[in-house]
């Protein structure tokens, strides 16, 4: 009875055989390291970890990873210290997710007025991906793909809850649960089903976006700063380095997305239903009814800290994560938001992928420790010059597909630095091999969520699971994507380099 109840706690609800599969994970590990196969066993690990980020929606992997990074520390595969560390080179990333994400948060009734009056007027669905799908790569190279990414998480939470409130019977402000369909009335399913293929559809543009964005400047993604900090590129060099091969791919990304939407292939071109809009509108007209003159001012404030958030991150003013803190002062300050609980609920959606995240980087230490990438560095650096460029986009490519795109970049930027200190190559081709590092993995790592930090965050986010937003179907949705952005990027260093 007892050993019944211990398995039922084990991972809670999760199915009989995800648990199994996570204790058998847990017996492995142990075997293969103690019997000497410590690079196999390193891999295997990565593997299993990716496997509890592709099953994110039976049960969210910081529990089940959480169990496997505790296990790789406690039999020696790294050690607290290099966890430490990694978690101090990272810090930025940590503050950037804690303070940022929740400094949206207080912005969301700005996001959602604007973003309703664009859903509500633009009538034409392939306008309307191609905005969304802009402004993510717009606002990506003057923030950073996260926050982004927070942004589009927040918008669509507050559209399906606006629908599945009426489809339910329920009225706009009232507050309930819409994890669920069961109190949604029949006649509405149908649109239901279709405002989510919508959504999916536009999150995807938009999230793809930040990746077409955030490769360009050196405030878009992690990674980049660390990039043009080894290079020594300010920020209009760091772009203008990177331009040869951003920019054709930020062309093919635009078209790929106009593309998709017209032909309707790979998940994508469901257009808005007309009951769904017509909902839309009538809680667009009802919140300008009950606007009342502090509503609006919270609105200006909120506009108004909009900008000094653009204009700090634009001239990196400080660390992202202080900017972030800085938002929630003011909107907190400035709109009367006093009270600790309402200020703790802005915080719900980030810590839970902040503690995430940090687990990732104990599996990001045993990677380190056990040397899992040193043969592709090998092959790469044995190679032609000419031909070195290409070779590392794509083999950061592939890495950051399966791996963490700022951790590929950090381990490469430093190895290609640690080869021009000792003479192997010049200062020249080293600067070549930063493009081709910092492209390859940008790019290529649209493939999987957990590839980049903002598409792992939106599949474990609240909207996921509303909009019926899996592993494989944001890689299904990704692929097209994944195809153009790197067949653009390889041919551009190729060609340019």
């Amino acid at each position: 009875m007892v050993l019944s109840s211990f398995h039922d706690n084990f991972l809670g609800s999760s199915a009989d055989w995800y648990k199994k599969t996570i204790i058998a994970f847990l017996i492995i590990n142990p075997i293969l390291w103690f019997s000497d196969l410590h690079f196999i066993a390193g891999w295997a690990l990565v593997l299993e970890f990716i496997f509890t980020l592709a099953m994110a929606l039976k049960c969210y992997p910081l529990q089940p990873g959480g169990l496997l990074a505790l296990q790789a520390v406690a039999i020696g595969m790294t050690s607290p210290e290099v966890l430490y560390h990694e978690i101090e080179q990272q810090l930025k990333v940590i503050l950037l997710l804690v303070f940022m994400v929740a400094g949206i948060h207080f912005m969301r009734d700005l996001l959602l007025f604007t973003f309703t009056k664009i859903l509500t007027k633009v009538r034409n669905k392939v306008l309307l991906s191609f905005l969304f799908c802009f402004a993510g790569a717009f606002l990506s190279a003057f923030l950073d793909a996260l926050t982004v990414t927070a942004v589009l998480i927040s918008v669509g939470v507050g559209f399906y809850g606006v629908y599945h409130s009426v489809a339910s019977g329920k009225k706009f402000s009232e507050d309930y649960d819409n994890s669920g369909d069961e109190g949604v009335h029949e006649y509405s399913r149908e649109d239901l089903d279709k405002f989510r293929s919508f959504l999916r559809s536009l999150i995807m543009h938009g999230a793809v976006g930040t990746a077409l964005g955030g490769v360009c400047t050196l405030v878009g993604e992690p990674q980049n700063l660390l990039i043009a900090e080894k290079a020594g590129w300010e920020f209009v060099e760091f772009f203008m380095r990177m331009a040869p091969v951003t920019m054709p791919v930020l062309a093919a990304g635009l078209v790929t997305c106009v593309i998709l939407e017209i032909t309707g292939v790979f998940g994508y071109g469901q257009t808005l239903p007309e009951g769904v809009r017509s909902v839309l509108s009538e809680f667009d007209a009802e919140q300008e009814l009950k606007r009342t003159g502090k509503d609006k001012a919270a609105l200006v404030v909120q506009a108004v800290v909009g900008l000094i958030l653009i204009a700090a991150l634009a001239k990196h003013v400080a660390e992202v994560g202080v900017i972030g803190l800085m938002v929630i002062v003011l909107l907190t300050a400035l709109n009367g938001i006093v009270e600790e609980h309402k200020i703790g609920h802005a915080f719900e959606e980030a810590l839970p992928f902040t503690a995430l995240l940090v687990v990732f980087f104990a599996i990001v230490a045993v990677i380190h420790d056990q040397h899992l990438f040193d043969p592709v560095t090998e092959l790469v650096l044995s190679m032609p010059l000419d031909s070195q460029p290409i070779v590392m986009f794509a083999a950061n490519g592939f890495l950051s597909m399966i791996s963490d795109n700022v951790f590929v970049a950090t381990v490469y930027i430093n190895e290609m630095v640690a080869a021009m200190n000792e003479g192997v190559i010049t200062r020249e081709h080293f600067e070549v091999l930063a493009v081709a590092i910092n492209t390859g993995t940008n790019l290529p790592s649209v493939a999987t969520p957990n590839g980049q930090a903002a598409f792992l965050f939106l599949l474990t986010s609240a909207l996921a699971p509303l909009i019926r937003l899996s592993y494989m179907k944001m890689v299904v949705m990704a692929l097209p994507y994944t195809l153009v952005l790197s067949i653009v990027g390889g041919a551009a260093i190729v060609i340019m380099f």
